[in-house]
């Protein structure tokens, strides 16, 4: 199949994305069996930690070292300093103020932040089958995080932090795909620079607020959260080496499928929750929106 110029068109960034999405709902799975031992703040700190340490054991197998004497590492350190670290945070405020409903539906913006970027800062084109495959998958998330009432209890900025969170998630993309195109065309260095600064500060934070960082590194939860992280850690590398191949238009909305993966794994792998209605039409939903964005191409 061809583009629109005739250029043949690389289906490897859907394949990259859509791998990216299926291994962040796998590690969302780890984590939450991990939270039956551990807490949620405290796990999301080895999730980083994890990361991190599972990028840097492979580092001198795939790092290229000379592209720390680049200025664009300063683009990745960059985005350490706000994702996961301060993106997960936010998740976690909103949770306790939202609760779950709501938070999991503001969280639908990311692929539309991720679009606009897209389109304003990097010039990308925006088609209407990427609306229109965008739309299907952003009502497919939509119609799963209907789950149950929404608290109304709640004050009106709390609504930012589900928000600002999936802002921060797609301004990392913007950030990641203009590092590696300025310089360092390298998803690996620009998943550890990321998950360096993050572990780094996710641990400074606690330090400075002289909070007890105690971990019972015998907790089965601690384990989970590790394996979620080094499982997290692979999928940014997917999502990174897909941005670096592909448009953003195109892999944010893609990326955005994971609480799809996510249910369904639950419901016929972990066998947490019951297989639906709800859930069969949001997969076919995405299957759809999916395939007009790789053949809308």
């Amino acid at each position: 199949m061809t583009d629109v110029v005739g250029v043949p068109f690389d289906y490897m960034p859907l394949i990259l994305a859509t791998t990216a999405s299926l291994m962040f709902a796998i590690g969302a799975q780890w984590q939450n069996i991990g939270l039956s031992t551990v807490d949620g703040r405290t796990g999301a700190m080895v999730s980083i930690t994890a990361a991190a340490a599972t990028l840097w054991i492979f580092a001198p197998f795939f790092m290229e070292w000379h592209y720390w004497l680049e200025p664009a590492v300063l683009i990745f350190a960059a985005i350490g300093l706000f994702r996961p670290a301060v993106s997960a945070n936010l998740a976690v405020a909103g949770m306790k103020y939202l609760g779950p409903t709501l938070v999991s539906t503001l969280a639908c913006t990311s692929p539309l932040f991720g679009t606009v970027m897209g389109v304003l800062i990097l010039g990308e084109m925006f088609t209407w089958p990427l609306a229109i495959g965008t739309g299907g998958i952003m009502a497919a998330v939509l119609l799963l995080s209907k789950r149950g009432k929404v608290k109304v209890d709640w004050p009106f900025w709390a609504l930012f932090l589900p928000i600002g969170a999936a802002f921060l998630r797609a301004l990392g993309h913007v950030l990641s795909k203009i590092g590696m195109e300025a310089g360092i065309p390298d998803p690996y260095f620009a998943s550890i620079v990321g998950f360096t600064v993050s572990a780094f500060l996710t641990w400074s934070v606690r330090g400075v607020r002289r909070e007890p960082v105690v971990v019972n590194w015998r907790a089965p939860g601690v384990k989970w959260f590790a394996l979620g992280g080094a499982t997290t850690s692979a999928a940014i590398i997917c999502l990174n080496t897909g941005l670096l191949r592909g448009d953003l238009v195109v892999i944010a909305p893609i990326v955005a499928t994971s609480p799809i993966f996510t249910m369904l794994l639950s419901a016929l792998v972990f066998r947490r929750e019951r297989l639906t209605g709800k859930v069969v039409i949001a997969t076919f939903i995405v299957v759809g929106s999916v395939i007009v964005i790789a053949l809308g191409r």
